[in-house]
């Protein structure tokens, strides 16, 4: 997994796969998600990310 934000546009793509898009869901106005042709996901797309909470990620540290 891997992720890429753009700050400009403040776009956050969470990529999961490497699989080719087959499939693309709208699941709200600001969240997409692309699926293989199995039906794995491939990548979720969140528009105004900060704006929305998904930005910037928190990382939880395992004591």
């Amino acid at each position: 997994m891997r992720t890429t934000y753009d700050e400009t546009d403040d776009i956050l793509v969470v990529h999961l796969s490497e699989k080719a898009v087959a499939k693309e869901v709208s699941q709200d106005w600001n969240t997409h998600v692309s699926y293989a042709e199995d039906g794995s996901i491939v990548e979720i797309v969140i528009l105004d990310a900060s704006k929305q909470g998904a930005w910037p990620l928190l990382r939880s540290h395992a004591a």
